[in-house]
């Protein structure tokens, strides 16, 4: 049996505020969309926080025990005799009582369950895509080919032939659900489950479509349109809400694209700025120059000034990674002074006559 106290990591004595601050500090950390999410857990946390944060299933709860061995009403799940009830028999197979799936009973009894339909949904799938360091900086749009489980084309989802219209289901007389008597330990409990024929929909096709055999989805090749934003960072993720694999009588899943940005060979990232690196000649550092570079935007002139130091960083602004429709980084630009290795006899009695003057 399930420990909802030892799932969110309380004690039994925790306050409604504790129970809430657990929850959502567990939710948070392993949420289905977080990278480092686990669905199964996260169910398993939303389950423990939707008994434990009630006062009336709480109540319930807490009568029938937890996982450290319950007493419900004379009968002692740690195995041996309690008010004068014998156990020896479920131990050996003969006993007449189906204890079924605990789980979907104690979803009955403590109201969780109520036979409604949990919404279907469909796989999430993800791909990669490879774009220019110039497309990363200004965004770009790109079609992909995925093949995954998609709505019908013939019937659009519904499963029916064209023409033939939409039946109430037999099975369950369109109520969607299935009302059913299990024979367990508390007794005869009733409980309900989604009709397997209709899926909980309660209508069925009168003539199933072609095409997919009635189900309402097929595995076909689709286009898909993504649009990269502008300033995506390498190995950012896309979600498109709706892009994955659909399934039966459910939502679609999320389509999740990875995107690969090819380094540039003049230019690196750093933040909303862009850097690169310019090398100068010493003359040209000395005497100063306007420079031509060819940036992202186009060819600029840079005016160097004269005297510039080693390593000096000039600023162009406007000239990075978009920040906002109207606001840019800047591109910062990185000067290397190149000194020569060898030099000639005439450019040595110039530099004397420079080292005179003491410079």
């Amino acid at each position: 049996m399930k420990d909802y106290y030892e799932t969110l990591g309380v004690n039994k004595g925790a306050s409604k505020d504790e129970i809430k601050k657990a929850f959502y500090k567990l939710a948070h950390k392993y949420h289905p969309d977080k990278k480092e999410g686990d669905e199964k857990k996260f169910k398993q946390v939303n389950e423990a926080y939707q008994v434990l944060s009630d006062d009336a299933k709480r109540s319930k709860y807490d009568q029938f025990g937890s996982a450290d061995g319950a007493d419900f009403g004379g009968f002692s799940t740690q195995g041996g005799p309690a008010s004068g009830w014998d156990f020896s028999g479920f131990q050996n197979g003969s006993a007449e009582f189906d204890f079924g799936d605990l789980n979907d009973i104690f979803s009955d009894f403590f109201g969780g369950g109520g036979g409604r339909r949990e919404a279907r949904r469909g796989r999430d799938i993800s791909t990669e895509v490879q774009i220019s360091f110039s497309d990363s900086i200004f965004g770009t749009n790109r079609k992909i080919l995925i093949t995954k489980t998609s709505s019908c084309l013939s019937c659009h989802g519904s499963g029916a032939k064209a023409g033939a219209g939409i039946a109430a289901c037999r099975t369950c007389n369109g109520q969607g659900k299935i009302r059913e008597s299990k024979r367990t330990i508390f007794g005869n409990i009733a409980s309900t489950k989604v009709c397997e024929v209709c899926l909980g929909a309660g209508e069925v096709p009168k003539e199933i479509c072609e095409s997919c055999k009635g189900k309402g989805v097929q595995r076909r090749e689709e286009e898909v349109s993504i649009v990269i934003p502008a300033g995506i960072r390498d190995g950012e993720m896309i979600r498109m809400t709706g892009f994955g694999e659909a399934v039966s009588k459910g939502t679609t899943g999320d389509l999740y694209i990875k995107v690969n940005v090819v380094p540039h060979a003049v230019f690196k990232r750093d933040g909303h700025d862009l850097i690169m690196n310019l090398n100068l000649k010493l003359s040209e550092a000395l005497l100063g120059i306007e420079y031509p570079i060819q940036t992202l935007d186009g060819e600029i002139k840079v005016t160097i000034p004269e005297g510039v130091s080693i390593n000096e960083i000039l600023r162009v602004r406007g000239k990075g990674v978009p920040i906002s429709k109207s606001k840019r980084g800047d591109l910062l630009i990185k000067l290397n002074i190149k000194l020569p290795s060898k030099i000639s006899r005439k450019s040595r009695e110039l530099i004397e006559e420079l080292k005179k003057e003491g410079i």
